[in-house]
């Protein structure tokens, strides 16, 4: 099962990749870290409710 936290972190990691992918081809900086930033944020909130449901699917 999957909950809020690991849809939210994927949707940030695909957000992420878009925005680092049109960074790089319109040679924005900016919008490229902007874009790395959101990767991670994501990454971290997925792993935030991989860790959460395992707690619950622990209990």
């Amino acid at each position: 099962m999957v909950n809020k936290d690991q849809v939210a972190g994927m949707a940030k990691q695909i957000k992420g990749s878009v925005k680092e992918a049109a960074g790089k081809a319109t040679g924005n900086r900016r919008t490229q870290a902007e874009g790395t930033a959101d990767k991670i944020v994501g990454k971290v909130q997925k792993a935030y409710g991989d860790v959460k449901d395992k707690v619950k699917k622990a209990l």
